[in-house]
């Protein structure tokens, strides 16, 4: 009989309000539209919004910076600067990963207050150090109270 191994996740409750705190904190600095999505620590999307005037790829982007920093266990900003250094080892990724990685910044780890991992957020929309301020986070800390 197989057994399955518990997994602590980001809430859909607190998902829903991380995406909502990142849309405000972008609308606070006055981004262009933008899309967040945060998936729970399978990669699976567990919320997603998208302000109006957002373009058609932006799901995407937003789920592929959160998809890249789960995979490889480290923010984007990480993520660009390896890419950089490493450019074969990345090129085998995007084959790997069939293209769904986007190594720039604005895709941030979510972990609980005991430091374990329970899911990524991804936001697109604006330049991407932009992107990653609304993705720090700083930018939802209220959402993060329990999983």
């Amino acid at each position: 009989m197989a057994s399955t191994v518990a997994t602590e996740s980001v809430s859909l409750a607190a998902a829903a309000v991380i995406v909502e705190q990142a849309l405000a904190k972008g609308r606070a600095l006055q981004l262009r539209p933008l899309a967040v999505a945060v998936l729970d620590p399978r990669g699976c999307l567990k919320a997603y919004q998208a302000e109006d005037g957002t373009s058609l790829m932006r799901f995407d982007i937003a789920f592929g910076k959160a998809w890249g920093a789960l995979g490889m266990g480290f923010g984007n900003r990480e993520l660009q600067r390896r890419a950089e250094a490493y450019n074969m080892f990345f090129n085998s990724l995007q084959v790997m990963s069939e293209g769904r990685i986007v190594p720039v910044p604005g895709g941030v780890l979510i972990r609980n207050d005991a430091g374990a991992l329970v899911g990524a957020i991804g936001v697109s929309g604006d330049n991407s150090d932009n992107d990653e301020l609304c993705a720090l986070p700083e930018a939802f800390h209220e959402a993060i109270v329990q999983w």
